[in-house]
C-alpha cells in the first residue's frame, strides 16, 4: 500500500511539475532594462515595491517579469558606469525576453557623461538595442522618456535641467529610428514631485505608476474611452476655428466624434475619426463651425480587439458658441448672492444660451485646519468637486461668480450666439500656483525652492497654507516638496487646468493679484510666465488675455501694483486691463459691486476681440511734457474726458525726485489734462494719478469708465 501512494505521489508530482514547466514556457518574459529606478533603490521593500515586482502583479501568472535595473548605470558606453558592462546587461540578454522595457538616460546628465559623450547617445541607444535583440531577435522593444529631476536635486540649475530635455528628445529619435514603442516615464510622475523623496528616485506609489504605464502599453488597456472633464451635456464649443478635442481610450481604438444638427438647422453632420496610439492618446481636430444649438455630439469608440465591446457616449443639448475661461482668486470667485443686487440679478437669471461650467473646490482655503482626507486629496491633486455644464437659472446663477455671470450675460446681449464660461477660481490663490511647472523651472525656479518659506511666496499665503496643512509655524523647511496646496507653485496648473485637456477657449478673463501684491517685481515676472504658460498650453501665441486691475483698498503696496498692471498691459501683446478702483472698499477686499467689472470686461473683449465700436476702457496716460511752467498730459480712449462727480480733477502730483511728490491742481482740455505746478516743484520730471491705496481718483472718459493709477515721467 505505501509503495502504491509511493507512486502515486511521484507520479502526481510529476505531472504537475510538467504543468508547471509548460505554463513557464507559454508565459510571456518581460525584461525591465535600467538602473536604480528600475532596480527599486531607496525603496524600503524594493522585491515587493520595485516597479518590475508591481508590474508583475498587474499582468498576472500569464508573464514573468524579470527586473534588469542597475542602480548608477549609464546609458553612455564611455559614461561613469556603462550598463553594458554590468552583469544586468548579460542576464538581460541572456533572459531572451519576448518584451524589453528600457529606462536609461538619467545618470548620463551627470556633467562627466552627457557634456563630454552627448553626441554617441542615440548611436550607444541603438546599438544596446541590438544587443538585447541577440537573446529573441522577435523581442518587442519599449523605450521610455525618463522619470523626472525634481528642481531640488543639486544640479538642477547647474546643467541637470537642460541636459536632462536634451537627453528626451534623444529618446524619442532612438524610438522613432529603431522602430522601438515610446511610452512616458515623465509624465505620470511630473505632477506629483512629492513622490521622488530625494528628487531622481520615485517611492513605491510612484513606482506604482510606473507599473501602470507599463502594463497598459503592454496589453494596450488603458481602461476604455475616457473623455475630459468638459464633455456634458449642454457643452458649448467654440465657433469659427478648428476644435481639437483630447482624450483616451485602450490602444489602437478607433474613436469617431459626430456632430449631429437639428432637423430645423439644416446642416449634414459632421464626423471626424482616429485611432488611439500606443500610449492610448488620441486627438480629433473638428472644423470651424458657426454659432449653433441644440445639437447633439456623439463620441463612439471601437476597439482593436473585437472581444471588447463598442463604448458609445452621448451628449445632448450641445451648442456651437463663445468659450471664456475665468479665472483668479477670491474676487473672481465670489458668488453671484455674495455681491449687491443679487437678488434682482437671480430672478432674471434665466438663459439656456449661456452655459456655466463651475469648479468648485473640494475644501475652501479657510481659516481652518484641514482634515487628514482633505491634505491626502489635495496630495494627489484630487481638489476640485465634478463639474457638468449647466444653462443658466436662478439656481445655477446665485452660486456662481458674480464677476463671470455679469460679463457673459453681457456677451450674450451683444454677440446673440451661445456663451459658455467656464470658472475655475480660488480664493487666496496666488499666480505662480497658475503656472506650469516646465515654465518656473525654466524661468523662476527660486520661487519652486522651499516654499512654504519662500518669501517670493506671500506670508499670508504661506501662513494660510501651514495652517490648512497642520503645520504649526510652517512646517519643516526639508519636506516642504511633500506639502501639496492650492497656493504652492504650479499647484492649481496641475490640479485645476490640466485636467481641462486644452478644451478650445476664445480667450482668458483674469482676475487675480491680491495675493502677490507684496512683491511687485515678482508678479510682473510671474505674469508674463502665467501668460506665456497658458498660450503654449493651448498652442495658441495669440490667445487674448483679459484682466482686472486691483481696486482700491487700504493695503500701501496697492497703488505702484495697480500701476505696474497697467504697464504689463502695455507691453503683452493681446492683453487688456480694466479698471475697478472706483468700486472698492477701502476696508474689504471683497467689496460688493462686481456688476460693474463683469460689464466692464465684456466692453473691453467685445471691443478688442469682436471689432465692435466700443471705447474698450477709462482714459489711458500717453505722455506728459512740461511747458510754459505747466504739465501737459495727453490720453488715449480719453474721447467726453471728464470727472465722474463733476468736481474738478484730483490726485494728481508732480515731483523733481522720486519720492517728493507734491499735489497739483488740474484742468481738463478736451483730452488733455493741464497740470498746475506746486511751489515745491520749480522743474517737474515725474507725475502720477490716483497713487493712494483708497484712491477717490475722479477722471473718466464718455463712456463712464475710469482712469488707471498711473505714474510717468515728463518730457
Amino acid at each position: 500500500m505505501k509503495s502504491f501512494r509511493k507512486v502515486f505521489v511521484l507520479g502526481l508530482l510529476s505531472v504537475m511539475g510538467f504543468s508547471t514547466l509548460r505554463l513557464a514556457a507559454q508565459r510571456v518574459k518581460v525584461a525591465c532594462v535600467g538602473n536604480s529606478i528600475t532596480y527599486g533603490f531607496k525603496l524600503e521593500n524594493r522585491e515587493r515595491d520595485a516597479y518590475p515586482a508591481q508590474l508583475q502583479r498587474m499582468l498576472g501568472e500569464g508573464y514573468e517579469v524579470g527586473n534588469f535595473g542597475h542602480s548608477g548605470a549609464t546609458l553612455l558606453r564611455r559614461g561613469h558606469r556603462p550598463y553594458v558592462r554590468e552583469q544586468a546587461f548579460r542576464d538581460a540578454v541572456s533572459f531572451a525576453a519576448d518584451i524589453v522595457v528600457i529606462h536609461l538616460g538619467i545618470n548620463d546628465t551627470d556633467p562627466r557623461n552627457w557634456p563630454n559623450y552627448g553626441d554617441e547617445f542615440v548611436r550607444d541607444y541603438l546599438a544596446l538595442i541590438d544587443s538585447l535583440r541577440q537573446g529573441n531577435p522577435q523581442a518587442r522593444v519599449i523605450v521610455a522618456r525618463m522619470t523626472p529631476i525634481a528642481d531640488r536635486h543639486p544640479r538642477f540649475q547647474s546643467g541637470t535641467k537642460e541636459w536632462h530635455g536634451q537627453i528626451q528628445r534623444a529618446i524619442e529619435t532612438v524610438a522613432a529610428r529603431s522602430g522601438a514603442e515610446l511610452i512616458d516615464f515623465h509624465a505620470p510622475l511630473y505632477p506629483h514631485p512629492w513622490m521622488l523623496h530625494d528628487a531622481v528616485h520615485p517611492d513605491a506609489e510612484g513606482a506604482a505608476l510606473l507599473a501602470r504605464t507599463v502594463c497598459s502599453a503592454i496589453t494596450g488597456d488603458y481602461g476604455g474611452l475616457q473623455l475630459p472633464i468638459t464633455f456634458s451635456d449642454y457643452m458649448v464649443l467654440q465657433r469659427r476655428q478648428p476644435l481639437t478635442l483630447h482624450g483616451k481610450a485602450d490602444a489602437g481604438t478607433t474613436v469617431a466624434l459626430e456632430i449631429r444638427f437639428g432637423r430645423h438647422q439644416k446642416r449634414p453632420a459632421v464626423r471626424r475619426e482616429t485611432t488611439a496610439d500606443n500610449r492610448g492618446d488620441w486627438v480629433v481636430v473638428l472644423p470651424a463651425m458657426e454659432a449653433a444649438d441644440s445639437l447633439t455630439l456623439a463620441v463612439t469608440a471601437t476597439p482593436a480587439d473585437r472581444r471588447r465591446k463598442q463604448e458609445r457616449r452621448v451628449f445632448a443639448n450641445v451648442a456651437i458658441g463663445e468659450v471664456w475661461l475665468c479665472s483668479g482668486q477670491s474676487n473672481m470667485a465670489r458668488r453671484l448672492d455674495q455681491s449687491d443686487g443679487w437678488q434682482e440679478a437671480v430672478r432674471r437669471a434665466t438663459d439656456s444660451g449661456l452655459r456655466l461650467f463651475d469648479m468648485k473646490e473640494h475644501w475652501p482655503t479657510d481659516d481652518v485646519e484641514w482634515p487628514a482626507a482633505a491634505i491626502d486629496s489635495a496630495r494627489h491633486l484630487l481638489y476640485y468637486k465634478p463639474a457638468l455644464w449647466q444653462p443658466t437659472t436662478p439656481q445655477t446663477a446665485q452660486q456662481f461668480s458674480a464677476v463671470a455671470y455679469y460679463f457673459g450675460r453681457a456677451l450674450r446681449d451683444s454677440l446673440r450666439v451661445p456663451v459658455g464660461l467656464i470658472c475655475n477660481a480660488v480664493g487666496g490663490a496666488t499666480t505662480e500656483s497658475w503656472i506650469d511647472r516646465n515654465t518656473l523651472e525654466t524661468d523662476f525656479p527660486k520661487i519652486l525652492e522651499r516654499w512654504l518659506h519662500n518669501d517670493f511666496i506671500q506670508e499670508w499665503a504661506r501662513g494660510r497654507a501651514a495652517r490648512n496643512l497642520g503645520l504649526a509655524g510652517g512646517g519643516d523647511a526639508c519636506d516642504d516638496f511633500r506639502h501639496r496646496h492650492p497656493y504652492e507653485p504650479c499647484y492649481l496648473f496641475e490640479a485645476g487646468i490640466l485636467p481641462l485637456a486644452r478644451y478650445p477657449v476664445r480667450g482668458i478673463a483674469w482676475y487675480q493679484g491680491e495675493s502677490n501684491a507684496h512683491n511687485v517685481e515678482a508678479h510682473e515676472r510671474l505674469f508674463r510666465l502665467l501668460v506665456q504658460s497658458w498660450r503654449q498650453y493651448w498652442n495658441a501665441p495669440s490667445l487674448p488675455f483679459r484682466f482686472v486691475q486691483l481696486s482700491s483698498l487700504n493695503r500701501p503696496s496697492w497703488p505702484a501694483f495697480r500701476d505696474s498692471q497697467r504697464r504689463l498691459a502695455e507691453e503683452i501683446p493681446a492683453t487688456g486691463m480694466v479698471v475697478t478702483s472706483d468700486v472698492g472698499d477701502s476696508l474689504d477686499v471683497h467689496y460688493l459691486r462686481k456688476r460693474p467689472v463683469g460689464e466692464r470686461l465684456a466692453r473691453l473683449v467685445l471691443s478688442r476681440d469682436y471689432g465692435r465700436p466700443l471705447l474698450p476702457g477709462g482714459p489711458r496716460f500717453m505722455s506728459a511734457v512740461y511747458e510754459g511752467g505747466e504739465v501737459i498730459l495727453k490720453f488715449d480712449d480719453a474721447d467726453g474726458l471728464a470727472t465722474s462727480d463733476g468736481l474738478p480733477p484730483r490726485t494728481f502730483e508732480v515731483a523733481e525726485d522720486d519720492g517728493l511728490y507734491y499735489p497739483a491742481s488740474a484742468r481738463l482740455e478736451g483730452r488733455k489734462v493741464r497740470l498746475y505746478l506746486p511751489r515745491e516743484v520749480s522743474r517737474p520730471r515725474l507725475v502720477r494719478y490716483g497713487w493712494q491705496p483708497f484712491t477717490r481718483a475722479n477722471m473718466v472718459n464718455g463712456a463712464g469708465l475710469p482712469a488707471s493709477t498711473f505714474k510717468g515721467r515728463v518730457e
